[in-house]
């Protein structure tokens, strides 16, 4: 029986679960089955070595390693059960199930706990349907001389995807559309394929958001696919328990080293600390917040020399920290070593291209990876490419190596219009990207050249100084009635006593009708007012009246400080955005000075930041429709309506 079939088997006995599950949790409860029916088959031809090796050695560490040095097996069942045996004792079944489950290793046994194995065991025998699934997988071969690890992987893909799809509201929540998977892959890969092919090729992967595992899976048979003798290794993390244990199974059925796919919040502890990777893959949550990895990334970030030491992006939003976390997981370049480095693809929203200004943490993380030459294509996918959100999504793939011709360039590659229509929607997703897209748009990456499709930029293109523009400061000064209430109304005054208050009130009324263009002159006035009124005349008293009575006069004097610097007026305070391609002395010449003659630039707030201004890149000019074809058209239009009603009059 081919793989194709023997999963769409599998995927039937699921209907014994009709009525007890909705088709959305058939995943949880039938994975278990699939994965321990499997593992029974693995172990089946090593039973009685297990055996002998479980009676004479009772520290597991040592049994682990004598197990994968004599049966190459990376876990082992204490007990004597198999799913024919126990089917034969019906009135037992659940608790030998349970007990079956609780025997193997502790390095797989977490994938039953993390599925709630216990649970849906006593839901299927209070529903009458445990026996019969026991039954069918008792009967279906998983050895692996009949299905192969290959094969295995396919199936449970298959079964993966199956589960999914079934609930079109969470599928996108830990399942990432294949054809999208396929697309970073290749790009991935597509540099290394002459090393790829060569005899001994060892590469490693790594996927900090495992989910089910996919990511992995299809880098790991693409490389396959290339040189079926490369040797292959896999590591991941994981949050969720239940994809964890998914991804933990997929594992398993294709013979790889379980352990070293972790649980846990990757942000917070990385598990894999002080490993690398040739290739590291990831889809992050969109939009998803750090709040509970917020105090262990802060004091990383503090005190510096870890995997944040760019920048911190906003509290709602984590996904370029697993940007960051990405690039410290790619194995380092080595100086003068050819094919050393690693490579990282990544799928985020539009969001990391240009959410926050200059010297936010986010401007800072692109500056990071940008101005070290860590960027080597950004690819714009088409919207309504995955299951539960119909947003722009873009590729980024990472390079801390780059061959020589793409050194100090960034490719950028809209692929927006790269794709075919579903014949059934999948939740959102109503749009796939063909191998016939797949092979255009790495064809696309691969030659490196400017078309309309495809644009080489450099860092210059990319980052900006934030200049801060001032003005003068101009105010004229009336006492009017109006301003003499404004000024008595404000905190210094309205602390006095009501003397004092009275005192105010005199000295304002004395220079009432007199007007002021000169803010020292006017000051001047006003203390020997005060004082001839037998007011206090403290610092800030004084200040605060003039601030309550001054009114902005563009034809007024500047206001200086003691040193008789002008100062700025912090409500026509400006900000403007200066290319690096263009000069900011030029710029300020051409675009300010015109307009503001007597403005200038505080140099002490220049900020440097950088944004991927990725729609623009793209954006071409369309002209308006010339008047008269607009006039015919609404023209047309008019006598259509008339004829229409013309018919309905008759």
């Amino acid at each position: 029986m081919s793989a194709q079939a023997l999963g769409g088997f599998i995927w039937s006995i699921a209907d014994q679960m009709r009525g007890v599950y909705k088709p959305a949790q058939y995943g949880t409860a039938m994975l278990p089955f699939v994965i321990l029916r499997r593992m029974e088959c693995v172990l089946d031809e090593h039973r009685d070595e297990i055996t002998d090796l479980i009676a004479t050695q009772k520290n597991e560490t040592v049994l682990a390693a004598m197990l994968r040095k004599k049966c190459g097996l990376h876990f082992w069942n204490t007990k004597p059960y198999t799913l024919a045996k126990l089917k034969g004792d019906p009135e037992n079944l659940r608790e030998n199930l349970r007990d079956y489950a609780a025997g193997f290793s502790a390095n797989v046994r977490d994938i039953f706990e993390k599925f709630e194995f216990s649970k849906t065991l006593t839901r299927l025998d209070e529903h009458d349907r445990l026996l019969l699934i026991t039954e069918a997988f008792a009967k279906t071969d998983l050895h692996p001389s009949k299905v192969s690890n290959a094969d295995m992987g396919e199936i449970f893909e298959h079964l993966i995807f199956k589960f999914s799809t079934a609930s079109n509201e969470t599928a996108g929540e830990h399942f990432t559309p294949r054809d999208a998977v396929h697309l970073l892959v290749d790009l991935l890969l597509a540099p290394d394929s002459d090393l790829l092919t060569t005899a001994g090729a060892v590469r490693s992967i790594y996927d900090p958001t495992a989910g089910t595992g996919g990511m992995l899976s299809v880098t790991e048979n693409t490389i396959l696919a290339m040189n079926p003798h490369a040797s292959v290794t896999l590591a991941g993390q994981e949050l969720n328990p239940e994809s964890y244990a998914i991804c933990k199974a997929d594992m398993i059925s294709k013979g790889h080293d379980v352990d070293s796919i972790k649980l846990g919040d990757t942000l917070a502890k990385d598990q894999h600390d002080g490993t690398t990777f040739d290739y590291c893959v990831s889809n992050p949550p969109y939009g998803g917040d750090w709040k509970a990895s917020e105090p262990v990334v802060r004091k990383e970030y503090n005190d510096g020399g870890g995997r944040f030491d760019a920048g911190l992006p906003r509290i709602s939003d984590g996904q370029m920290l697993f940007l960051q976390h990405l690039v410290a997981k790619m194995r380092p370049a080595t100086s003068g070593t050819a094919n050393s480095g690693g490579r990282a693809g990544i799928v985020l929203n539009g969001s990391p291209l240009f959410t926050g200004g200059a010297g936010s943490g986010e401007s800072e993380i692109r500056r990071h990876l940008i101005e070290n030459d860590l960027v080597d294509a950004i690819v714009a996918l088409p919207t309504n490419m995955f299951y539960n959100t119909g947003i722009a999504t873009y590729i980024w793939i990472l390079d801390n190596h780059k061959p020589i011709e793409r050194r100090g360039k960034i490719q950028l590659i809209d692929a927006t219009a790269r794709w075919a229509k579903l014949r059934k929607n999948l939740g959102s997703k109503n749009r796939e990207i063909t191998e016939a897209h797949r092979a255009a748009i790495v064809t696309l990456y691969d030659d490196f050249a400017e078309t309309e499709e495809s644009k080489i930029l450099e860092p210059a293109d990319f980052g900006y100084w934030e200049i801060t523009v001032e003005q003068p400061l101009r105010l004229r000064f009336e006492v009017t009635p109006a301003t003499e209430e404004a000024a008595m109304a404000t905190k210094p005054v309205a602390k006095l006593d009501e003397s004092d208050q009275a005192t105010i009130r005199t000295a304002l009324t004395s220079v009432e009708g007199k007007s002021w263009t000169n803010r020292d002159e006017f000051v001047e006035a006003l203390r020997l007012a005060l004082k001839a009124a037998g007011a206090p005349l403290g610092a800030p008293l004084v200040k605060a009246l003039w601030q309550a009575i001054g009114d902005r006069d563009e034809s007024a004097d500047a206001c200086t400080d003691s040193k008789g610097n002008v100062e700025p007026d912090t409500d026509l305070r400006d900000t403007e955005l200066v290319p690096f391609r263009d000069s900011i002395e030029a710029y300020f010449e051409r675009e300010v000075t015109p307009h503001v003659p007597d403005a200038w630039i505080d140099e002490t707030k220049t900020k440097v930041g950088y944004e991927i201004p990725f729609t623009r890149s793209f954006y071409k000019y369309v002209p308006p429709r010339p008047l008269e074809e607009i006039d015919a058209e609404l023209d047309q239009l008019a006598a259509e309506i008339i004829e229409l009603l013309q018919a309905v009059e008759s």
